[in-house]
Parts: C-alpha cells; structure tokens; sequence
C-alpha cells in the first residue's frame, strides 16, 4: 500500500478512504474484532493461462482478506474462479466445496484462517481479463494448530540386477567408458546434464506405447497446496513398463551414475582417498558454482561426504495432464539434502515448452532461478542439488489440451549417497 498512499486520483484514494475508515470500522464491529488502520491493498491482472494455486494466505497480522472484482461480463467456462476448499483432520486441503464467479463491482471478504485455503483457478478466455484489486485487513491472528508433518517417502537401495539389464535396455554410446569420462567432466562443471536418447529407441518406444494404451492404476497425489499430479500403483504396470522401472533402479544402474557423475553411489565408485584432488574440485563445483548456495564449507563437506553410508533411492511413475503441479512449500525446505535428481520423460514431439510440466530449481528463499528441465523424450536429466535448492513443476496449463499431446509421463527418480 506503501505506492498507492502517492496516488492522488480521485478514484483511488476514494477507495482508499472507504477501506481504511468507515468499512473498516464496520467489519471489524462485524466480526467482533479490532482491526488495524493499515490495509495492504495489490491490483491482480489474470489473463489467458494465468493462475494462482492453493494457498491459505497465513502471514503475521492478516486476519481478513479482500476481493473486489472489476471485470468484464464473466461466465464460469472463463476459468478464474475463486476455489475455496475443504480440510481433513490434519487441516491439509482436500478438494474445491465452492467457486465463485467474478462478478463486476462485488466485493468477496474472507477470514485467514489455518483453514482458509483457495485458489483462482485458470484463466481460460483469451478475450477477457481477469482484474480485481484484493488486500488484507490486519488484527490479531487466530490460534494455529501444529503444522501436519508428511512422512517421508521411503527409500531403497538398489536391486541385484547386473550389467545385462543396461545392455539389453540402455544406448550402448552411454556404455563406453571414455564418453562416460566425458559425461563426468562435463556434469562436474554444472552439476547437470542432459543424455539425449538414452534409452535404445525399439525399448522406449515400447514403454511409451506401454503407458498410453494398458490399463494402468493412477493415484492422484496432494494435498494441493504442495503437489496435483497422478502417480502409477506399481502392481499394475505392464511387463515391459516394470522392466524399465527395475533399470532405474538396478546395481548396475547405480554404478552407472556414478561413473556418470563421480557421485558415490556404489561401493566400486573411487573414494576420497583414491582420488582427493578430483573430489575436493567436484565439491568446489558442486557446494559452490552449480545447483545452489550452500554455505557449508568444504572440510564440513569432506567430512559429511566420508561418512560411510548405503546408497539409496526413490522414485515415482507420473502422469501429468491439465491442471497438474508441483508447489514449493516450507516442508521441503526444511527436509532439503544433498541428491542427485533423475527425470526420464515419455512426453511425445507434440508436447510444447508453453505448456508447461518442466522442472524448476530455485535457490531457498530467493527469486533466482537456477535451472529449467524442460520434458523430452528419451532425454536423461541429471540435476545435482545441494541444501539450499529446491524444485517444482510448472503448471500444465489450458494450451495443453488443444493438441493431441494432452498429456505425458515421466519416471522421477531421487538418489542419495
């Protein structure tokens, strides 16, 4: 509100005298509380794909929340509705009770809440804009409960399948151990990297086919506030899709990466002591230069690094279509580690950057964006991250649905020393 308060048009400020006096008053008489004379007051533009995912509005202060809606005749096939949601018992949002539908000169209020979760969906006109102006009222927050804690998924390590599975599955140029020095070299100057038709083509065109047409059992993932996506139940997945999953997650498969990314991810990868100039470079790279902005130094690093440990894993079979996403939330930030990211996309040519689904890394409380992972077929993308750097998926967006590559799957994979 800091800029609107040097505004002098009448029309703002005659709004702004009737928030901050007499409709103040009023409310906070309303609802038994006294709010404060400060107002936050924005102006949101929404136009064709724009939207604004599940979020409760809790910040320090905020007790009600304000919507004025200034917009063209609007209908419901226009998208940008006000979502609010249920809650289950752990106060995690569950699914949409109600949508509003913008109306011109209507004014929506709602108390923050633990529970006040919504959204505006997705602009799906082309020809109207979505505009509003929407603020906070402030006064004494409401009692939070315990913030839920997820479980953490579950890890493995590695299956006892030898070198045979690689030979039968993977591009045999990936199996040639001076390009795998080369795939080193380069990943240990930016800690990422992208093998462009990794899989032998007549295997993944196999399972790609395999993923659209069997009868596949999809889970939908939440709660919405942090993840919107389907994932496979792995008991249903047909022969040649399971094969495929058993790679990823195979011995040999592990050795593989490691020779790929000098990471310790199998005991015959070399170990500090065999190799202490390499490693003290690729800690320099990687704590420093690549995917974040740890500040640990490099002895706690060494000696984090030295500490003898099984190699683990997890991973998820995903299907992402329309309205499909991943969120940054406080959980994962404080449950960040260091590991090595491994995405395997089953998207199609048709499938565009614009419609979103690609993998953003960002640095842990700062704007900056480190790296984009755009979806592509049979592209293995390798991301190395650190503790202060975080990852989500863009919102598959409306222009998805207008070609006939309306979805596309992906084989995620976390691995850890």
């Amino acid at each position: 509100m800091s800029k609107d308060r040097r505004r002098t048009e009448p029309h703002i400020a005659g709004l702004r005298a009737a928030l901050f006096g007499r409709f103040r008053s009023w409310l906070g008489e309303v609802l038994g509380v006294e709010l404060e004379p400060t107002v936050d007051i924005s102006c949101a533009k929404y136009e064709y794909t724009d939207v604004l995912l599940c979020h409760d509005d809790e910040l320090e202060g905020r007790r009600v929340a304000f919507i004025l809606y200034l917009v063209p005749p609007w209908q419901s096939s226009d998208g940008g509705t006000l979502d609010l949601y249920t809650t289950d018992s752990n106060f995690q949002p569950q699914s949409i009770v109600k949508s509003l539908i913008p109306s011109l000169n209507t004014l929506v209020l709602f108390e923050v809440s633990p529970v006040s979760f919504h959204q505006v969906s997705e602009v799906l006109t082309q020809d109207k804009c979505r505009l509003s102006l929407s603020g906070w009222f402030h006064g004494p927050s409401l009692e939070r409960p315990r913030r839920h804690i997820e479980p953490p998924v579950p890890r493995s390590p590695h299956l006892p399948r030898d070198e045979t599975l690689l030979l039968e599955w993977v591009n045999p140029v990936y199996l040639d151990i001076s390009y795998q020095e080369q795939i080193q070299e380069e990943f240990e100057d930016s800690s990422e990297i992208q093998l462009k038709d990794f899989l032998k083509e007549e295997k993944f065109m196999e399972v790609r086919e395999a993923l659209r047409l069997t009868q596949i059992q999809w889970t939908r993932r939440g709660p919405p506030n942090k993840r919107c996506y389907e994932a496979a139940s792995l008991d249903t997945l047909p022969q040649c899709v399971s094969a495929c999953w058993e790679l990823l997650r195979s011995e040999a498969f592990f050795l593989l990466l490691s020779n790929f990314t000098g990471l310790r991810l199998h005991y015959l990868c070399p170990a500090d002591d065999d190799n202490d100039s390499k490693d003290e470079e690729k800690e320099d790279v990687l704590d420093g230069k690549a995917m974040g902005s740890s500040t640990e130094s490099p002895s706690a690093n060494t000696s984090r690094e030295k500490e003898p440990s099984t190699p683990v894993c997890c991973g998820e079979l995903r299907r992402w279509s329309h309205g499909d996403y991943t969120l940054l939330h406080d959980a994962e930030a404080a449950r960040a580690e260091y590991a090595l990211d491994l995405v395997l996309p089953f998207c199609g040519a048709d499938w565009q950057s614009e419609f979103g689904g690609f993998t953003c890394y960002v640095a842990n409380e700062e704007d900056e964006e480190l790296l984009t992972v755009y979806p592509e077929d049979n592209s293995l993308a390798l991301v190395y991250r650190d503790k202060e750097t975080l990852k989500f998926v863009k919102h598959v967006n409306h222009k998805s649905s207008s070609g006939s590559a309306n979805s596309f799957y992906d084989f995620s994979f976390v691995y850890y020393e």
